[in-house]
């Protein structure tokens, strides 16, 4: 079977720091190719996911510009991917919302994983297509949606990527975006308040600037509260093996903490507050502990006590790059074994505009 799998236009498969998405799509593309399975990625031009890859963008496009402006790339992007992959492809995989509109004008199936949070407006539009499989990456994400055909997948990584680090050093992590809703406030506050220091990594979306100018930058000594930046793969070893633990205060219902699993695979325990998936991906007192509060939180941060090789072995059980691929193959050939669909014709609903399949934009 060849699959496509269209990654959004914004950023690079895989990411060179900041990313979920498309760290997703490039370890499942390239689990794919492992296991003899042929794969193109729609992407952008910068792109260096090791299969086939095919873009309308030369560049990358973030950081975005504005919600119309870049709601206008992405179709742009999605439309013509989607009909360029129905030139050759068996199955397209979609990762962005323009291609579901499009799956009424080809005859491949369609699978589409969903990244984000329940939201009634996009929960009303998946269910307007129920020929698409789904695959939610939560339990917790899953019952909250309606669509007849959805199963769950949990994400998995290369866990040769990430080096076990038995013996670490004296401080408190924090990954990810700095945003209210991630709690990076929170985790400074448990920091001061059990006096470990903390080491802080994660993009500065444009929007939270204030936030960070107003919350956290004026808390930040680079002593005892360090900003270090985004960091990629090299950086997230060092920031995450070293740490005691990863604290993760979210303060949303986080579909699937892609951090959460790269710090376990580096043998450092979770602090995490229990929204959203968490409890499915932290075994509280295996691999970290699931805290009611901030004092919960800064309890469990002086009394750790959780081996490095148990927390790898949780992460081995469950959250490998092998399984997460095997799931897929099986979602796919299932799909697959459900045969072709029919495509509208016109006159029967909208049709889309030709295509220019080699056309490239810089």
């Amino acid at each position: 079977m060849k699959i496509a799998i269209i990654a959004p236009p914004f950023i690079c498969v895989p990411p060179r720091q900041y990313g979920g998405t498309e760290l997703f799509i490039a370890n499942l593309a390239e689990g794919l190719k492992r296991n003899n399975v042929e794969v193109v990625v729609y992407t952008n031009g910068e792109s260096t996911v090791n299969v086939d890859r095919r873009w309308f963008y030369e560049r990358a496009q973030w950081p975005i510009q504005g919600e119309i402006y870049d709601n206008l790339k992405d179709i742009n992007h999605t439309a013509w991917s989607v009909a360029d992959a129905a030139r050759d492809c068996d199955l397209i995989h979609l990762n962005n919302l323009p291609g579901l509109a499009h799956s009424r004008f080809v005859r491949q199936p369609f699978v589409y994983t969903v990244h984000h949070p329940q939201q009634a407006g996009l929960s009303e539009f998946y269910e307007s297509f129920p020929q698409v499989q789904y695959i939610t990456i939560s339990h917790f994400q899953r019952r909250r949606e309606r669509m007849p055909r959805i199963r769950t997948i949990h994400h998995g990584i290369d866990g040769s990527a990430y080096r076990l680090q038995p013996k670490k050093q004296g401080y408190l992590a924090f990954l990810g975006r700095i945003a209210p809703i991630k709690g990076t406030h929170i985790a400074i506050a448990v920091a001061k308040r059990v006096g470990i220091p903390l080491k802080i990594a994660g993009e500065i979306q444009p929007i939270y600037r204030p936030y960070y100018d107003s919350e956290i930058r004026p808390q930040v000594d680079g002593r005892f509260i360090e900003y270090v930046g985004e960091v990629g793969l090299a950086g997230k070893n060092e920031l995450l093996g070293n740490a005691l633990a990863l604290l993760f205060p979210i303060e949303w219902d986080e579909p699937f903490g892609l951090v959460l699993i790269e710090a376990m695979a580096c043998g450092t325990p979770i602090l995490a507050f229990g929204a959203g998936s968490v409890s499915e991906i932290v075994q509280h007192g295996v691999s970290g502990y699931i805290c009611k509060d901030a004092d919960d939180m800064a309890s469990k941060a002086t009394s750790l006590a959780l081996p490095a090789t148990t927390v790898r072995a949780w992460f081995e059980a469950h959250f490998t790059l092998d399984r997460m691929v095997e799931q897929y193959m099986e979602a796919y050939a299932q799909v697959l074994a459900g045969g072709d669909r029919k495509a509208i014709e016109p006159g029967q609903g909208e049709t889309a505009a030709p295509f220019d399949s080699n056309r490239a934009i810089a």
